[in-house]
């Protein structure tokens, strides 16, 4: 079992990754106002001593505590340290340290160095548990809080005994202050520095820390608490689903994996924090497309040179367990200089290693000859690669035994010749292809079903959820390559409203009647396409010469389209009747 202890928008995070397990987990909150999606969450509420901890956990047989609440609850992290269970903290992004800025070790530290600097009248924006912890400070001189409009904050106010005049209510039921809210406020009440914690951005630092600089304002910080060293860390729903998967082996029916393109970062961020600083660290962090931070296990081959091997998942993936290996050269009279150098642009070249296939024909967004690294993987390194130096730079990746294992992909059929591709466009492998994944596909249904969803969204991946919630405020579940499956269980469990978001080549396989789009069961039908444009009288004869889906978008006409979506509809309802169901097809180029 798993103990969650949230009342924040990570807590909202944690709920969402253990609901996917359709297994029971507890959500703990201090009080009773944060409204939270899940169903298979039971809800806690009130204030738990460290004993008392302790106690619900042997009780409840819990395996892992989730500490997904407010950086600055000290107390309920000491209390949950001592309970003895492992702990995965789910931690925020906090920005870099700032210049300009002054950091505090504490309140009386901030009270000491507000005084030293004459500080005129302060804004604090550091919430009402704080009014008493600054009482010295405001006893002496003119102070502003910020505190949330609810009745508990109030009555602390008046208990410490601050005048209700030099109180601003704000209400946080829609969201934090903007840019624009916190320069209001400030302007308002013509503070000359403001207060307020290291909350990391989640909490809404930077709008406040900006906005305060941009007005000449001077800024007191009061630093994030330090949290046990023992801790795992972890700052996305990646990371989390990754640690619970190590902790707890049999709570995901499914593991979750890494894609080549993810191992290749890693790689080669390790090869040059190695050529760079001599840094042979076993483990490397780097950002997903998504700005997640994960770290990995790295081997150091060479200086320069270093290796990942790709992580097994529960996805029938051929790649699996295989080497991937990165090779960099700098090419400055420097490298460990990071100066940009004016009018300079950096050049991050890819350059083929054995194992990873050349690409032969057009279409796969990589230009001929060069090496099958896609596009998105190639952005990861190049951002890995810029945060570390401005000089030019060359990567080579390579894959052991990638030559054997492209025999046994469609690379051939697309013109990916002599080894695999790096492939990923979110960083991991989702497993899609067996009947474990069938099941989270309805649970998930299930969940959206029972918190009160009436329409749900059907999307493959991240790519195209992001496009579909451009477009409206729906919940979405990712169906993989699983289109007939998650229509039929969205039906039998009661929704008669579904948006379908696929890109084009999932769409001509759907179009064509498939109902399941894995590439290891079906491909573009070249012969349906053709005969699709001819019931059109558009040309066929560019068709012949495609290699990928995507091409499609450069050389047919807008009614083509139309008809790939209307025939996809037919085959929806085949297993979605006396329903609605949209189709949107999701541009390829979309991010």
């Amino acid at each position: 079992m798993i103990l969650i202890f949230g009342g924040t928008t990570e807590g909202r995070i944690a709920v969402e990754v253990c609901d996917q397990a359709g297994k029971p987990f507890f959500y703990s909150t201090k009080g009773n106002l944060q409204d939270v999606e899940m169903h298979n969450g039971v809800r806690l509420s009130g204030v738990l001593s460290a004993n008392d901890i302790k106690t619900f956990c042997m009780r409840h047989s819990i395996g892992c505590i989730i500490d997904a609440a407010h950086p600055f609850a000290e107390n309920l992290h000491k209390a949950i340290d001592e309970a003895g269970v492992p702990v995965i903290r789910l931690q925020r992004s906090f920005p870099k340290h700032t210049d300009g800025v002054t950091y505090c070790r504490n309140y009386e530290d901030a009270a000491r160095r507000m005084e030293a600097d004459n500080v005129g009248c302060l804004l604090a924006l550091s919430g009402v548990n704080t009014i008493s912890k600054l009482r010295g400070y405001w006893t002496a001189h003119k102070t502003f809080f910020r505190i949330l409009n609810r009745k508990e904050s109030t009555d602390k106010v008046h208990e410490a005994g601050f005048p209700d005049s030099q109180i601003i209510l704000y209400n946080d039921s829609l969201s934090l202050p903007s840019a624009d809210d916190e320069l209001l406020l400030m302007r308002q009440v013509g503070c000359d520095a403001i207060l307020t914690k290291e909350s990391g951005t989640s909490g809404g630092f930077e709008a406040k820390v900006s906005t305060a600089r941009r007005l000449g304002l001077k800024v007191y910080v009061i630093e994030c608490p330090r949290l046990p060293q023992q801790w795992t860390y972890v700052t996305g729903r990646y990371g989390l689903r990754r640690s619970i998967e190590q902790m707890l082996p049999t709570f995901f029916p499914l593991k979750t994996g890494l894609t080549t393109g993810a191992c290749a970062t890693a790689a080669a961020k390790a090869a040059l924090l190695s050529l760079l600083y001599d840094d042979d660290a076993e483990e490397v962090s780097f950002a997903l497309p998504d700005g997640e931070i994960l770290s990995i296990a790295v081997e150091h081959d060479a200086k320069g040179v270093a290796s990942v091997t790709k992580d097994y998942s529960d996805d029938p993936d051929v790649t699996k367990g295989c080497r991937i290996t990165a090779n960099v050269v700098c090419h400055a009279s420097s490298g460990k200089d990071r100066a940009p150098v004016p009018d300079h642009t950096q050049q991050v070249r890819f350059l083929k290693g054995k194992g990873v296939g050349t690409v032969t024909l057009p279409g796969l967004g990589i230009p001929v000859g060069e090496p099958a690294v896609n596009p998105t993987p190639r952005k990861m390194i190049s951002d890995e690669i810029s945060r570390l130096t401005h000089a030019d730079v060359d990567v080579t990746i390579s894959v052991e035994n990638g030559e054997d294992i492209a025999t046994r992909t469609f690379n051939p059929r697309v013109g990916v010749l002599d080894g695999i591709s790096i492939l990923g466009t979110s960083g991991i492998v989702h497993p899609l292809s067996n009947d474990a994944f069938i099941r989270s596909i309805r649970r998930e249904l299930e969940v959206a079903w029972a918190i009160g969803r009436r329409e749900i969204g059907l999307v493959a991946g991240m790519k195209s959820e992001r496009a579909l919630k451009k477009e409206k405020d729906i919940r979405c579940v990712h169906y993989g390559n699983f289109i007939g499956e998650a229509l039929k269980a969205a039906h039998e469990i009661g929704f008669r409203h579904a948006t379908l978001a696929i890109m084009i080549g999932k769409a001509v396989k759907l179009a064509a009647g498939n109902l399941d789009t894995h590439s290891h069961k079906v491909v573009m039908d070249k012969d349906f396409l053709v005969s699709t444009a001819l019931s059109l009288n558009i040309d066929p004869s560019p068709i012949r010469n495609i290699t990928m889906a995507r091409e499609l978008w450069d050389i047919m006409p807008e009614s083509f389209f139309e008809r790939i979506k209307s025939l996809c509809h037919e085959n929806c309802m085949t297993v979605f009747p006396q329903g609605e169901i949209k189709i949107i097809l999701i541009c390829d180029t979309l991010q």
